[in-house]
């Protein structure tokens, strides 16, 4: 009797060790829908993209202040993008943390007296434009006074920034006579979308005029008609050692150099008015700009390189912050009826490309965005030449929110 007793307690334990190894098995295998992240916020797997990425950076940056890898709060551009994005998801959600995560950006960076942390005016950096357009969001919500002293402040800036001969904006004022591609995106719709919101009669129509004449003259002076890319800057005075010295512009296209470009016109036109003469030569530009760049998308990944024109070159590699500002770009400008229809099989490439060969999903569902080129810009200490080398060999990273916001702007088009 008491062998079978035995032989039933050890049948008994290797069931249970069974059921205790399927178990475990089959939480690993549901892991990333329950696994919980080291803030103890779990990170859901059947959302859209464009959630699962906005929570993943909350959760990888609890402060919105820390979006650029900030250790203590800036004003920095980055963090905007993202939060632009998160406006749109909490529109779309209602989920109030959203919200919270946008309204800490302000709160955090804008003292009660409207000044703005560690923004300096006389610096004249176009680049610190951008996160305005997190105030005009704010304000139009809160209707904080703080907030509308330090927008007028930003737009004291575009009084006074320096500008070329023919009107367009310097960079910075460290950065003198050179127009950059990125400068459209930072400044531009800001520009306008203050204008939309303060400014009235004349005074707008001379402002509007302004802003479609800064897209006249970067297509006048860093377009290469022969690809139909757009150099990444051009300096006016042909001074600077990345200049040409017969045209003055710099020697790459770099992707994110028109990434910002393409996002800076479909942006401005969500606030340029309909009836302004300017938004038909606005649209004819992204159509151009769409082709070209379609042009040098990668057949087979759908994806676009560091260097646009040289994808074969050694060091060069599939980047995700320009492979993701151009699914966006292309996407919003089918669905806004900028581009026809057909347009959308080359942002649905790259879309699925990005998700493909660029997103990782940990196991505690949070979404990762992988190959970002962290920083690239031309001149300053160490002088940046604007050679290939150069650019292929600047630092990569994970989750810079200038692929992380454009990826998440691009999925809300896409779930539309």
């Amino acid at each position: 009797m008491s062998f079978i007793n035995s032989k039933i307690k050890i049948y008994t334990f290797a069931i249970l060790s069974s059921g205790i190894f399927l178990a475990s098995a089959q939480t690993k295998m549901t892991a990333p829908s329950t696994e919980t992240s080291k803030s103890g916020k779990i990170l859901p797997t059947n959302l859209k993209w464009s959630e699962r990425m906005l929570l993943s950076e909350m959760n990888r940056f609890p402060e919105s202040w820390m979006l650029d890898f900030s250790k203590s709060p800036k004003w920095t551009y980055p963090a905007a993008i993202v939060l632009d994005a998160a406006e749109q998801v909490y529109a779309k959600t209602g989920k109030k943390e959203y919200y919270n995560y946008i309204s800490s950006f302000g709160e955090k960076l804008v003292k009660e007296d409207g000044t703005i942390v560690s923004y300096e005016l006389e610096k004249y950096n176009i680049d610190l434009l951008n996160s305005g357009n997190v105030l005009l969001y704010l304000y139009e919500k809160e209707k904080k006074e703080k907030y509308l002293k330090a927008l007028q402040t930003l737009r004291l800036q575009i009084d006074g920034q320096p500008r070329t001969n023919e009107g367009s904006f310097w960079h910075k004022k460290i950065y003198p006579n050179q127009v950059w591609l990125d400068g459209l995106y930072m400044g531009m719709p800001f520009y306008t979308h203050f204008t939309k919101d303060f400014t009235k009669g004349t005074d707008a129509t001379k402002a509007y005029d302004d802003i479609v004449m800064q897209f006249d003259s970067v297509q006048k002076n860093l377009l290469d008609k022969k690809t139909g890319l757009l150099y990444h800057a051009w300096d006016e005075s042909k001074e600077q050692a990345w200049a040409d010295k017969q045209t003055g512009l710099s020697p790459n296209f770099w992707g994110r150099a028109m990434g910002w470009y393409g996002m800076a016109m479909v942006d401005v036109l969500d606030y340029l008015p309909k009836d302004h003469p300017g938004r038909a030569r606005i649209i004819s530009y992204i159509k151009s700009f769409s082709d070209a760049v379609i042009k040098y998308q990668d057949k087979k990944s759908g994806l676009w390189y560091q260097v646009l024109d040289k994808p074969l070159a050694n060091g060069n590699y599939e980047e995700a912050t320009a492979s993701a500002m151009f699914v966006y770009t292309i996407i919003k400008s089918v669905n806004k009826g900028y581009l026809p229809k057909s347009y959308k099989a080359a942002a649905k490439k790259g879309y699925d490309g990005i998700i493909k060969d660029l997103i990782t999903v940990d196991e505690n569902g949070v979404v990762n965005l992988n190959k970002c080129c962290a920083v690239a810009g031309l001149g300053g200490k160490p002088y940046r030449d604007g050679s290939y080398e150069y650019y292929v060999n600047e630092k990569i990273r994970s989750n810079d929110a200038k692929g992380t916001g454009p990826f998440i702007l691009a999925s809300l088009e896409f779930e539309k």
